[in-house]
């Protein structure tokens, strides 16, 4: 068929979109799991009516149809070659909340965390919570029978459901409750096969492979409504569901179990479980050692019992008191070799986010190899739990695979992503499947305890079940899906479990000279395939002190999630799309380039790196943008135009001029241009080490700042070490004073800091200088090359660095600290110098010498920062000091101060080029007003906005009429 032409007439008769492009392919070609399948449009339907046109449509075109929440299925059931229907961007409402009845009605693409946050103000709440509760919407956990921590206490979804509409595989609507003839045949097809199910079907908790026709039984109310929960999409399309709501428990209290290993945790259970909890995690010790890892040296991660297993039990009463005894009971009942009752909520929030970041940190062992899904989810019968994990462990040391280990050890579920060697498969990646299916079946278990069979499991029911039971499966399909248009090739007629992988003919690209991506091998191939689609990046954690993804969070598109990014890559390095193809160039325009998934991402996708990347590959020796050359090139511009501040600040405020100027460089003409100083810090500095070499009296210098921060002042809090004395040459400061302290501090004088804000660099000055230490700044105007790096202009950005490493040489070999201002300079002299500098022996020292203020003031075991109790002040963290630097030095000298402090979490939107270039205004703006403009609005008409990064402080002052404040400035109370 003319595939264009047909999708045309699809696409005018919905009132949703259809995109058929090669990006929007790519971004929903895999979900979380090893697999990749193409599908031949997306459709956003906005209700129902849209759903039943794509279902018509399909039949008659001969198409599959595959439903999609957030994607976040590691089993590959959300993906198909035909249309993929994501339910997620217009069809996500609580359409009716019954506090009494404890009910609600709501679309298949809500998502959990809105659903408990409506009902949480009911004291209610959806009794299932899988990890992913901040993203995955309800019908994908009613797809896959999804469950949780708490499904000890609260059951799985299938157990939640009261009733459900859908249309079935003919396009016929349904409503599916406890009545089996809703579906014709159904009745006589459960009579029927009543011994293959009785016998083959419900023996534990978990068993989640297959379909759950257990609930068909007389004996369980005929719930033709809960045996549609778990058929991944292959029976019927869910319009809207009715689920039940259990109430909040009124106390909890979280206890944690040390024992020596995960296995003799496990072991244990049935004395944990004796004690009625609500929850029971499992977690073990390689995996707490990568959070600690992964957050940093200063993780917070909380003290454990002695051990190397743990248990994580949450109790509870109606009372704190019901429910601290209940935990002292437990401790009494068990056998672990340690205990801890925690009752104070953010320690016990702080010991379940190791829980929850397990499903992005187990994407990588513990010796740094990718781990992928495919046998993340297996369950066996609790009392087997402990024997399955030993013999588990020498299964994959017998195939030479590794793993860190977490789940639901209550119920004997448990998760880890294993090293598979998928570039063997058939061969290897097979035979683990197989030897792990048949470990799994001898101890009467499941291939899959929560996450579907998909395309990852679904042949292998063959090994778990018998051939009558497969055959009960596919009748029971047929009667809702007799064509097989819904999601083929899974549980049903399977794919085969090494068809469709994602990995398979990916090779390593060779290196263009750009980043050396020393973490993947020195492959971007490695490095965009670090994403495998969990899909933080489509949550709001901004609660938490998330940044991550900014673009995503204004526009809810799947395109500007950095999964969806990532997924478009992925098409590039397996040679599908070309780095100069205009659906890479899409993919990456909305980037912001703040490079909060480098940090926020639990799998290390660093997409500004990867942007970096792929504008160096398109356009290296070729001819760019207008912008790459303006904004790119800025500081070069700069140093010329701060030789003529006032003429360059007159054409600016000349408004055609402007706009006309703006335009032809690529700069969106709604943009203020940022007014140059009248002197930059540079120019400040020479004047004032002139004017001390040439006088005697040590207060000379004070004139020669120009009106602004008089460094050398009389009031400057001086260390008991530092007195006044002859002059010091290469210093303002130093120059009429004498420091005790010998070691020299280098500032690094970023541009922006030079030319627009100089007395920042003053302040700075004399903070330092107070503590008895000589300042100096590069003799030679050396650049970090974050403009060049931001446009792609590698080769640009490699020569200012070497430069700048010939210039700080002498001082960083001499033991000297380097002192940042401006929080993305200082953040590529941390990061982005040694990956683009990796055989320059100079450049990790470099790196590891630069400091930011807070950092360096927090090293100084004297220094105090000044009270100011009961000011209020606004801080907006630069993205770039989020990700690369970290703000606790910053967050714990702000709390010294005595101070109220609102913490801007999110990006301000300006993000250095981003904000300024043509086509960006807009979500720039949408930005700012997910984080700081609201802040700033919300904020006391006398509170001081804190922002050290320029394009920070720039976008306040430009959308709210608000100035900033850096740290240093804030500290001298300017």
């Amino acid at each position: 068929m003319d595939e264009e032409r047909v999708i045309e007439g699809l696409r005018r008769g919905i009132a949703g979109a259809l995109d058929a492009s090669a990006r929007r392919r790519a971004e929903y070609s895999s979900d979380a799991s090893n697999y990749r399948v193409l599908p031949t449009a997306v459709v956003f339907p906005r209700g129902d009516e849209d759903v039943a046109r794509t279902l018509e449509f399909a039949r008659n075109n001969g198409l599959s149809v595959t439903a999609r929440g957030a994607g976040t299925s590691v089993a590959g059931n959300a993906i198909g070659p035909g249309l993929v229907l994501d339910f997620s961007r217009h069809m996500n409402a609580v359409l009716e909340l019954d506090p009494e009845q404890r009910v609600a009605r709501v679309q298949p693409g809500v998502v959990l965390s809105e659903l408990q946050r409506r009902a949480g103000a009911h004291g209610l709440r959806f009794g299932p919570d899988p990890s992913t509760q901040n993203r995955c919407t309800l019908g994908g956990m009613i797809g896959n029978n999804a469950c949780g921590p708490h499904a000890v206490a609260w059951g799985r979804t299938s157990d939640n459901i009261r009733e459900l509409r859908i249309l079935d595989g003919t396009g016929a609507a349904r409503t599916l409750a406890g009545d089996p003839s809703a579906i014709p045949g159904l009745p006589e097809f459960t009579r029927a096969s009543l011994a293959v199910i009785r016998t083959e079907l419900g023996r534990f908790g978990r068993q989640a492979s297959g379909y759950g026709l257990e609930y068909l039984l007389p004996e369980h109310g005929s719930a033709v409504a809960k045996s549609f929960v778990g058929t991944e999409g292959t029976c019927g399309l869910l319009l809207e569901a009715t689920v039940a709501l259990v109430p909040l428990p009124q106390a909890t209290v979280l206890t944690v179990l040390g024992y020596p290993d995960i296995a003799t945790a496990a072991d244990d259970v049935a004395a944990v479980m004796a004690c009625d909890p609500i929850a029971v995690e499992g977690i073990d010790a390689r995996l707490v050692d990568i959070v600690r890892v992964h957050r940093g040296a200063t993780s917070g991660v909380p003290e454990l019992p002695r051990g190397s297993g743990w248990l994580f039990v949450e109790s509870a009463g109606d009372t704190a008191a019901e429910a601290y005894a209940a935990a002292e009971k437990l401790c009494r009942t068990v056998d672990a070799l340690d205990s801890r009752i925690v009752t104070d909520p953010g320690v016990a929030a702080a010991l379940w986010r190791i829980r929850a970041e397990g499903a992005g940190l187990a994407g990588r062992t513990p010796a740094g190899h990718p781990a992928w899904p495919g046998w993340e989810d297996a369950a066996v019968p609790p009392a087997h739990l402990g024997a399955y994990l030993r013999d588990f462990a020498t299964l994959t040391k017998d195939h030479g695979v590794d793993g860190l280990l977490y789940g639901h050890i209550g119920d004997g579920c448990i998760h880890v992503r294993l090293d598979l060697p998928i570039a063997d498969a058939p061969r290897r990646f097979r035979a683990f499947l197989q030897d792990a299916t048949e470990l799994v079946v001898r101890y009467g278990g499941s291939l899959s305890g929560e996450h579907g069979d998909g395309r990852a499991r679904s042949e292998l029911l063959s090994v778990m079940y018998s051939s009558d039971a497969l055959d009960v499966f596919a009748g029971y399909k047929a009667l809702f899906d007799p064509d097989n248009v819904l999601n083929p090739g899974v549980l049903v007629a399977p794919r085969p479990i090494d068809a469709d992988l994602r990995l398979v003919g990916v090779r390593p690209i060779e290196s263009a000279g750009g980043f050396a991506f020393p973490h993947d091998n020195g492959d971007i191939a490695m490095a965009v395939h670090r994403c495998v689609g969990v899909g933080k990046c489509r949550a709001d954690t901004r609660a938490t002190g998330g940044f991550m993804c900014p673009s995503y969070l204004a526009t809810a598109d799947e395109k500007d999630s950095t999964r969806g990014r990532a997924r478009v890559l992925q098409e590039v390095v397996r040679g599908a799309l070309p780095w100069s193809s205009e659906a890479v160039a899409e993919s990456l325009d909305l980037c912001l380039s703040c490079k909060a998934c480098r940090s926020d991402c639990p799998a290390g996708v660093d997409v500004a790196t990867y942007k970096s990347e792929a504008l160096y590959r398109r356009y290296r020796h070729r001819p760019r943008p207008i912008d790459h050359y303006t904004l790119g090139w800025l500081p070069r511009w700069l140093a010329v135009m701060s030789r003529m501040p006032r003429a360059v600040n007159a054409s600016a405020d000349i408004g055609w001029l402007r706009r006309i100027g703006m335009r032809a460089a690529g700069i969106d003409p709604r943009r203020a241009v940022p007014r140059l100083a009248d002197r930059s810090f540079r120019r400040i500095w020479r004047d004032l080490n002139e004017q001390a070499e040439s006088s005697s009296h040590p207060r000379a210098a004070q004139s020669a700042t120009g009106g602004g921060a008089a460094i050398a002042s009389a009031d400057i809090a001086r260390s008991p070490e530092s007195i006044d004395g002859p002059p010091s040459p290469g210093s303002a400061v130093g120059s009429h004073r004498q420091a005790v302290a010998s070691q020299e501090v280098l500032l690094w004088v970023d541009t922006f800091t030079d030319v627009f804000d100089p007395e920042i660099g003053l302040a700075a000055v004399q903070l330092i200088e107070s503590l008895g230490y000589r300042v100096r700044i590069p003799e030679r105007r050396v650049c970090c090359g974050l403009t060049w790096i931001s446009t792609g202009q590698l080769d640009g950005a490699r020569a200012r660095l070497r430069a700048t490493l010939s210039e700080l040489d002498e001082h960083v070999r001499g033991g000297g600290i380097i002192v940042g201002l401006e929080p993305s300079c200082t953040a590529v002299l941390r990061a982005d110098l040694p990956e683009l500098l990796p055989e320059d022996p100079r450049a990790a020292a470099t790196a590891t010498a630069v400091r930011t203020l807070a950092e360096f003031l927090a090293e100084q075991p004297n220094w105090r920062p000044p009270l100011r109790t009961g000011q209020s002040v606004v801080v907006q963290p630069h993205c770039h000091q989020h990700a690369v630097l970290g703000f606790d030095a910053d967050r714990q000298m702000l709390a010294s101060m005595g101070i109220n402090v609102t913490e801007v979490t999110g990006c301000c939107g300006l993000a250095g080029n981003f904000g300024m270039q043509s086509g960006h205004y807009d979500i720039s703006v949408a930005v700012a007003e997910n984080g700081l403009l609201r802040a700033l609005r919300n904020a006391d008409d006398d509170s001081i906005l804190i922002a050290d990064g320029f394009s920070c402080r720039t976008q306040a002052a430009q959308l709210s009429g608000r100035g900033g404040l850096h740290l240093a400035q804030f500290l001298l109370g300017e």
